[in-house]
Parts: structure tokens; C-alpha cells; sequence
């Protein structure tokens, strides 16, 4: 039901060139390793390790920068800072990195009705998506769980004597 609003899934080094990047949307990650086959059809696999969401001006194209800026060392991604903490080699795990996306044209600095009806319909997607998920798996995607995924920012500080 929610599988056709995805893209197909792509390496994350090719996630600008996915449709719908300069809107408001939700983007879903996940791993590769051996049972991972990332064909052009969106499914709910087991290999999701996030699905966040963003009802910015810059769209997915700039809250996936956030990510992408965390993941390789800087701060502002609190799912990517989760990330980040088990996967701190950044080639390594760009390599193994996917990205598939749901884009909901809209134009976020509108207060017309239309306009934040889409928004709306953003943040309630992305709460789906989490039931689907668990539904289909028992649990959230890994670097959803804040409970069992530190981030990488607060231990990092800690040890330091933050």
C-alpha cells in the first residue's frame, strides 16, 4: 500500500538524482549486506535501518545533507548522530548505504489550507510508515529506537569529560 509512494532505491551517493528531492517527504535507508538486493521496487525490508522525515524548505535534498554532514563527522542529524555512534567509518558505510524516498509536492512556506493539509499528510505518513515497518518486522528500524541506539555526539562528550 505505502510501497508505490517510495522511488525505486538508490546507492546514497546517487540520492539527489531521486524525483521529488526539492519537497517536503520521507526518506527510508537501509543497509545492504548478503540477504540485501536493492532492485528498482521499493519494499519494506529488513535491512531499514531509519525512516525520517521533513517538511522543510530545502526539502529531502537538504534534511539528507544534515544526514549525510552527521554521518561523516559534523552534528544536526539526530537519527544520522545514532547512526554515526555504531558506524563510524564514513566510506564504509556510504558503500553499503541506500535511500528511497516519498515526495509530497507542496510549497512549505504557505499558510494555505492546501498547502499545510500536505504537510500534515507528511508527518502522518511518516508514522505509517513506523506501524508498517512493525508490523511487518516487531520492532522500529534500528536508529529509530532512541532507547536502544545511542547517539554518537553524547558518548563521544561523555568520554571526554562533556
Amino acid at each position: 500500500m505505502y510501497e508505490s509512494k517510495f522511488t525505486q532505491w538508490a546507492t546514497w551517493s546517487e540520492r539527489n538524482s531521486l524525483c521529488g528531492m526539492e519537497h517536503p517527504g520521507i526518506y527510508v535507508c537501509a543497509l545492504a549486506n548478503d540477504q540485501f538486493n536493492p532492485s528498482s521496487v521499493f519494499e519494506w525490508v529488513k535491512q531499514i535501518i531509519y525512516i525520517g522525515m521533513t517538511n522543510s524548505a530545502g526539502g529531502l535534498r537538504a534534511r539528507l545533507k544534515q544526514f549525510d554532514n552527521t554521518i561523516v563527522g559534523k552534528t544536526g542529524h539526530g537519527g544520522a548522530d545514532r547512526v554515526r555512534y555504531k558506524y563510524q567509518n564514513y566510506q564504509q558505510l556510504v558503500n553499503a548505504l541506500f535511500i528511497s524516498v516519498a515526495s509530497f509536492p507542496c510549497d512549505v512556506k504557505s499558510n494555505q489550507p492546501k498547502d499545510l493539509i500536505v504537510m500534515g499528510e507528511v508527518a502522518k505518513f511518516e508514522y505509517d510508515c513506523f506501524a508498517e515497518f512493525v508490523k511487518r518486522h516487531g520492532t522500529l528500524p534500528e536508529f529509530n529506537n532512541k532507547k536502544n541506539a545511542p547517539k554518537y555526539s553524547l558518548t563521544i562528550g561523555r568520554a571526554n569529560g562533556g
